[in-house]
């Protein structure tokens, strides 16, 4: 995928960024979650850009040898065309430059598909956490040790 780049997410991709959060969850966050994780040390921010816009992006954040994927969406038309992959392989070789011996995230209980592709990469579900998301469903937490 030549015309892919990917880039760190700047101040001035926010309002990008949250355009494609609202399209993509049925409980997105808030721009100000947003703000907060591009000026906070200890993240790592990826935009997916295509043509100058942004087709995807991943919020992750690590403290000593753990790191955490907090948000990764990829625009709905633009899905299974390598782009998550792309961003979460670029986020395991900056994790593992750090020192990050594991990493995890939450994935909806109901989303087999992200499932899958989280196994595909070597992630293992470990326990569920209910009522994880705001509308009350379960999330299973994912982990993977590097």
């Amino acid at each position: 995928m030549t015309d892919l780049m990917i880039e760190p997410v700047g101040v001035e991709d926010i309002a990008a960024v949250h355009a494609l959060e609202q399209r993509c969850f049925p409980a997105p966050w808030r721009r100000e979650f947003f703000e907060s994780e591009v000026t906070n040390p200890g993240r790592f921010n990826l935009a997916a850009r295509r043509e100058g816009s942004i087709i995807g992006y991943l919020f992750a954040a690590w403290f000593a040898d753990e790191m955490h994927i907090n948000k990764i969406a990829v625009d709905e038309r633009l899905r299974r065309q390598g782009i998550a992959l792309a961003l979460m392989k670029r986020c395991t070789a900056f994790g593992i430059a750090q020192g990050v011996t594991s990493m995890w995230l939450e994935v909806r209980q109901s989303n087999r598909e992200a499932q899958q592709f989280y196994h595909h990469l070597g992630f293992e579900a470990e326990y569920i956490r209910k009522g994880y998301y705001p509308d009350g469903e379960a999330a299973v937490v994912m982990t993977k040790d590097l």
